[in-house]
Order: structure tokens, then C-alpha cells, then sequence
């Protein structure tokens, strides 16, 4: 099957360096209280009122002392740019006054110095440093977001005490500053891309030390191991939880017990996050056994040929849906060709017949988190009077908005047999005459397939930040195969 990977690959062009100051090669070295005062100016373009924001406590588990890594708030750490415990913000007309207590003896004892509360502040570029007790005589008329950590929010009650009341629309926080938020962290400045950059080549080399050591590696946990070493190994953590597994048709797996075989493919969706909290969000699939079989190589192709095209088309002023929908059709036009499918593939696609096998978004914005600002519901991913659809290959769209220049997305397109999509009467009954489903038996070995890398949208088009990464099926065995050199 070629047809219609000619029809639809791109030839992955070199992007020009220079494109405005977006893709441009990070020349002077970006300080970082600089990139939080330019931040904080642009917000209040956007808004006339004080705002407060919270980092976050660690949490534990179990008991006290045994705490989980902490991760401040990406909100906090947009404004704030490292990962402080314990502290607030407030932000007034461009004014940042931090809000942090001192460590103690104890705390000293236990996880070593710290940077007193006038360091920090200088490092951010704060123009007043207090102590957290401080922080009630500066609420009154400030907004703030709706916090799910219920640490948090006794923080929140304890500090603010009754009578304090925050401007706050509805229960999630409130709107206008909501609004505003997206607004600046939809659009990446050069410290946010330095940053994500960082992270993907971390990734980049995570996913090859993957591939090379899947030949002697035994179990799923055995891959996962060697990619998470070399995020660790580069001081980061993961953006979410690793993806490796053979069970490919679990979107988002988070067991790593199978055995590998060699007819297996091994799905790997793993990214790097930094340490001041910028995601990264790779997925390669690749033949445990170093070589794709016929059926496993003629899918990939069709998931490739989306991935490349849905590329060439990411530019500013295109429709993120449009995006997906061609996808769709391009998964509908190969499934077709391959007898999987039958009928036209656009009266398929208006069907939902594809999702069938394609039941997520082609992609999602990325920055701070690895899924950008879904915190706060569709606001950030679906445009003003948008609102998700009912449709059964259309609901899980995270991103339903025009591009614009400076986003970070990713494009992911995939390929799955999930039993309980398939398997489903109702399915069974309504596309009956759209599947050939002796034909699908056919293509037992392929459980799931995705290939998602991370885009920059450009003034001129479009740079593929994880470009080093290969995805050509020759590329894809033979770094599976030097793991046997």
C-alpha cells in the first residue's frame, strides 16, 4: 500500500533560522527576570486589577514526612519562572510582590540550604518581598483561579482569613483573568521556546536510547527504563506519565509488565519536562524484532502520511479542526485502499467511520503542561462561542481554534484496534457496511500505532522542533537495529 503515502507525504523541509524573533537562534543570553517583567507587562494590557497566584504544597503520601516531587502551578510558574513551595504572588499593574517564608533550622536539616526570601526575590525580579503572614492585607480586591489542590485552598482560608473576598465570576476563578492567562501562555516568548526546546532534545534522545535498547530488552519496563535515564540523567523529569507499551490501542497506558516479542510493536509516547516546569510530547512506534511486518509497515504508512501532511498545513490562520479533519480523511482514504474500510472516504469521515480506529484529536497546545492550560476547561483550547461536539469523531478534540504565530503545538495523528470501540454492538450494527471486518483479521499485529511530534507555528509556516527524530520506516528499524551492533 503506496498510494497514499505518495499522495499525501511531505518532503520535511529545512525551516529557514530566522523567522522574526519565533524560530530565530537563541543568540544573547535571555535573563530571566527580564522574560517575567516583559510577562507581567503584557498581562496588564489585558486586565485592570490585581491578581493573586499560589505555587502549591508538596503532597504527601501516606504520611507527612513521604511527599511526592513537587510541581508548583503552571500559572505561578509562568510569572514567577522557578519552582517555589509554599508562596503567592501578586501581581499590580506590572508590580510583583512575592510572598514566601523563610526556611527554618529544620528544614535546613532535612533538605539543606535554601535561597532567602530577598534572593529569590532579586532572581525574579520582584519588587517586594514579605512573609506569607503578610499576604491578607494585600487580597482585598484581588482575583485569583480556581485551585483543585485542596491544600491550597486551606492555605488559601488560612492566610486570607474570613472577610477577604476575592474577585471570582464562578467557582473555577475568575474570567476575565482566565482570558487573559490564555491569551499570554497560548503565545510563547524566546524564554518559554528556549526552554521547550531543551526539553524535546532531551526527549529526542530519550526515544533513540528506547529504540536501541528494545532488541535485549525483555520487558516493556526495560525500555521505559532506558528513556527515563536519559531524562534524569539531563536533571528533568517526565511530562506525564510514560507511555511504552505493546498494548498501543491504551491511549494513555501507565503499565509496563508485558513481555516483548518480536513480532510486537512497541508504542512509546515519553517527554522531558524542565526543570522550571516547559513539557516536551514525542510518540514513536517501532517493530520490537527491528523490522516491520507487511500489515504493520502499510498502516504506519497511512499514520505517517497524516502526521506529514497535517505538517505541511499547520500554519498561521488554519483552523486546528481543519487540521484534524484532514487526518481523518487521509486515515479514511488509506483504510480504504487497504480494504479495511469501504465506501467514499469522505462520506466515511462525515460518518465518523474512521474513529473507529482514530478516536482522538490530531493534537493539543503544549507549554507548560504537556496538555497547555486544560486546568481551565475548553478556554484555552477552544475558541470564544465554541463549544466541543457531540460527535463521535469530533469529542475528544482538545484544540478547535485558528493558529497563530507562536504557538507550540503537537500533531498525532494514530491507528488502534481497541476492543471496546470494535467490539460494540452498536458499532457493529451502524457501520456494518463501512468495515470489512473478515479483511480487518488481517492486520492482527497492529494494536495500536501513533507518531506525534511538536511544531512551532511561524510567521512563514510552520518548524518542526523534534525534527531530529526520525520517522521514515527505514529510519525507524535501523535505530532499532543498532541496538543489536
Amino acid at each position: 500500500m503506496q498510494t497514499v503515502s505518495k499522495q499525501f507525504r511531505q518532503t520535511r523541509r529545512d525551516q529557514e533560522a530566522s523567522d522574526e524573533d519565533l524560530a530565530e537562534a537563541e543568540t544573547g543570553k535571555i535573563i530571566l527576570s527580564e522574560v517575567l517583567r516583559s510577562r507581567r507587562q503584557r498581562l496588564f494590557k489585558l486586565i485592570n486589577f490585581p491578581v493573586l497566584l499560589w505555587s502549591g504544597s508538596a503532597k504527601p503520601r501516606n504520611f507527612a514526612a513521604n511527599i511526592y516531587p513537587f510541581r508548583a502551578s503552571s500559572h505561578f510558574l509562568y510569572f514567577a519562572g522557578i519552582p517555589l513551595e509554599n508562596a503567592a504572588l501578586r501581581l499590580d499593574e506590572g508590580r510583583l510582590t512575592l510572598f514566601i517564608d523563610e526556611s527554618d533550622a529544620d528544614e535546613a536539616l532535612w533538605h539543606g540550604p535554601s535561597a532567602s526570601r530577598d534572593e529569590i526575590a532579586e532572581r525574579i525580579g520582584a519588587d517586594d518581598a514579605r512573609p506569607l503572614a503578610d499576604l491578607a492585607s494585600f487580597a482585598q480586591g484581588a482575583a485569583t483561579l480556581g485551585d483543585q489542590d485542596e491544600t491550597v485552598q486551606m492555605m488559601k482560608k488560612t492566610l486570607l482569613q474570613r472577610g477577604i473576598v476575592l474577585q471570582r465570576h464562578h467557582p473555577q476563578g475568575n474570567q476575565d483573568l482566565e482570558k487573559a492567562i490564555v491569551q499570554l501562555r497560548m503565545i510563547q516568548d524566546r524564554g518559554a521556546m528556549e526552554a521547550i526546546r531543551q526539553a524535546i532534545g532531551v526527549s529526542i534522545a530519550a526515544h533513540k536510547a528506547g529504540m536501541s535498547a528494545t532488541p535485549t530488552a525483555k520487558t516493556e519496563a526495560q525500555v521505559r527504563a532506558a528513556m527515563e535515564a536519559v531524562i534524569i540523567a539531563n536533571n528533568m523529569s517526565c511530562a506525564y506519565g510514560s507511555i511504552v507499551t505493546i498494548a498501543g490501542e491504551v491511549l494513555h497506558n501507565n503499565h509496563y509488565h508485558n513481555s516483548l516479542g518480536p513480532k510486537d510493536l512497541l508504542l512509546a509516547d515519553v517527554g522531558a519536562e524542565t526543570v522550571d516546569g516547559w513539557a516536551s510530547d514525542l510518540t514513536r512506534t517501532w517493530p520490537v524484532g527491528g523490522k516491520f511486518s507487511s500489515t504493520q509497515r502499510d498502516l504506519y504508512e497511512i499514520v505517517l502520511a497524516a502526521h506529514d501532511f497535517c505538517i505541511e498545513k499547520a500554519k498561521a490562520g488554519m483552523e486546528y479542526q481543519t487540521i484534524h479533519l484532514i487526518a481523518c480523511q487521509i486515515m479514511a482514504a488509506g483504510l480504504v485502499e487497504l480494504g479495511i474500510l469501504k465506501g467514499n472516504p469522505e462520506d466515511l469521515v462525515e460518518q465518523d467511520a474512521h474513529a473507529l480506529f482514530f478516536p482522538h484529536g490530531v493534537g493539543h497546545l503544549m507549554g507548560l503542561d504537556v496538555h497547555d492550560m486544560e486546568d481551565l476547561g475548553d478556554l484555552s483550547g477552544y475558541a470564544d462561542g465554541r463549544v466541543r461536539s457531540d460527535r463521535f469523531g469530533l469529542g475528544f478534540l482538545r484544540l478547535n481554534r485558528p493558529l497563530e504565530a507562536g504557538m507550540a503545538v503537537t500533531i498525532e495523528p494514530g491507528f488502534y484496534q481497541v476492543p471496546a470501540i470494535l467490539n460494540d454492538p452498536k458499532n457493529r450494527d451502524r457501520y456494518a457496511d463501512m468495515v470489512n471486518w473478515e479483511r480487518l483479521k488481517q492486520f492482527s499485529d497492529v494494536r495500536g500505532i501513533r507518531i506525534e511530534d511538536d511544531i512551532l507555528i511561524t510567521h512563514k509556516g510552520n518548524e518542526v522542533l523534534s525534527q531530529a527524530l526520525p520517522t521514515a520506516v527505514q529510519d525507524i528499524e535501523g535505530l532499532v537495529q543498532s541496538g543489536l551492533q
